[in-house]
């Protein structure tokens, strides 16, 4: 009896003894590396018509300032579209960034989508993958802002693309990485650059109401075909303005033009001046494939006779260009109209004409077959 209390007893001892020393060596491995930052200016950018832009994270050149409508200018500032590369093998990756407008907010829209950052990693099995986003409350003082995006991963070389912001721009753009890690331009060519596809849109091909940058259609359909593509979305301001056609047109080596500017267009606007805008890309790429998109009709028009009337009549003046340039013996040209471009149940917008993710993902399912039959 009294040794089987002895044995039990030192037994109890070497149990309590040990718990502290496995608590001590536990805390010695979560140390966390100290995150160094460097000027994302020594990674190349991609989405843009030309490299010589008014700043690096915008999208029209300088001499536009003094061309455009200042609505189209203005939105040209936005870093809508665009996207920067690079290769690291960091155990986590973080931005620290300026805006050129902090206070900036939409009410249909998330702070992410309006003013923050998305990043991609790039994997040997699906592709590019979500890994996290960026953002900060309006006019929450900070300048510049700065976010971890993802952490805890295990140390070994990765392709990123870091998508920029929607409805603002970016004055200043560092990227944050473990000290003594490598942080350098990336390797692998996606998505494919030297052949981009050009969009020309409304605030929906812009990005609005995309949750966040990678959400926006141009984003989804360069990932789905694995090519650089490049956005020019004007919030309101897609009236077919000539200088955006001629900016177009002297993109290299494009290898699809997408037109849907009809949300913001009106009939008698398309009828002006719809194929001298086409014609400005076709005596420039004669062979390039060029695409006519519909307006989508949006959910509220079967209750809405006025927004179903103006739906119809945009979508009956794209069709006529359309027809016409055929008549005209056209080839290489595309249609897509609005039978099913984002579902018909209703469920695709924020507002009864921005598409949610969700119908960014419709939209793009609609023109990524387009898009892959022109490139045959």
């Amino acid at each position: 009896m009294e040794m089987s209390f002895l044995k039990r007893l030192l037994a109890a001892l070497v149990v309590a003894l040990s718990v502290p020393s496995i608590s001590v060596l536990h805390a010695q491995t979560v140390r966390q590396p100290e995150t160094v930052f460097v000027d994302a200016a020594g990674f190349p950018v991609f989405g843009k018509c030309t490299g010589d832009t008014y700043s690096r994270y915008s999208r029209f050149p300088s001499e536009y300032e003094n061309i455009s409508r200042e609505g189209v200018w203005k939105l040209s500032l936005n870093s809508s579209g665009l996207y920067v590369r690079f290769r690291s093998n960091s155990t986590s990756v973080a931005v620290r960034w300026e805006s050129t407008d902090p206070g900036h907010h939409m009410s249909h829209m998330t702070d992410a989508g309006d003013s923050g950052l998305d990043l991609y990693i790039l994997t040997p099995d699906k592709g590019w993958r979500f890994a996290g986003t960026a953002h900060a409350m309006p006019g929450d003082g900070s300048a510049p802002r700065q976010k971890m995006m993802v952490a805890n991963m295990a140390p070994k070389m990765r392709e990123f693309m870091l998508y920029l912001p929607l409805y603002n721009g970016i004055k200043k753009l560092e990227i944050g990485v473990d000290e003594g890690s490598v942080a350098e331009n990336p390797q692998v060519r996606s998505p494919r650059t030297g052949n981009p596809v050009v969009m020309y849109g409304s605030s929906i091909l812009q990005g609005c109401s995309a949750s966040r940058p990678g959400m926006t259609a141009t984003a989804i359909i360069g990932r789905e075909l694995d090519r650089e593509v490049i956005n020019l979305g004007f919030s309101g301001n897609a009236r077919l303005d000539f200088e955006v056609a001629e900016l177009m047109a002297k993109v290299e080596d494009p290898v699809a033009f997408v037109l849907d500017y009809v949300p913001n267009a009106w009939p008698e606007l398309i009828e002006e001046r719809g194929e001298k805008f086409f014609r400005i890309l076709r005596d420039a790429h004669p062979d390039v494939p060029v695409i006519f998109v519909e307006i989508p009709t949006y959910p509220t028009s079967i209750f809405d006779q006025k927004r179903l009337d103006e739906v119809t009549g945009r979508n009956a003046a794209q069709k006529a260009l359309f027809k016409k340039l055929k008549r005209a013996g056209e080839k290489r040209i595309y249609y897509v109209s609005t039978d099913g471009l984002i579902g018909d149940d209703g469920e695709a917008t924020v507002d009864g004409v921005h598409f949610t993710d969700a119908g960014m993902l419709r939209y793009s399912s609609c023109l990524v077959p387009v898009l892959r039959k022109s490139l045959r």
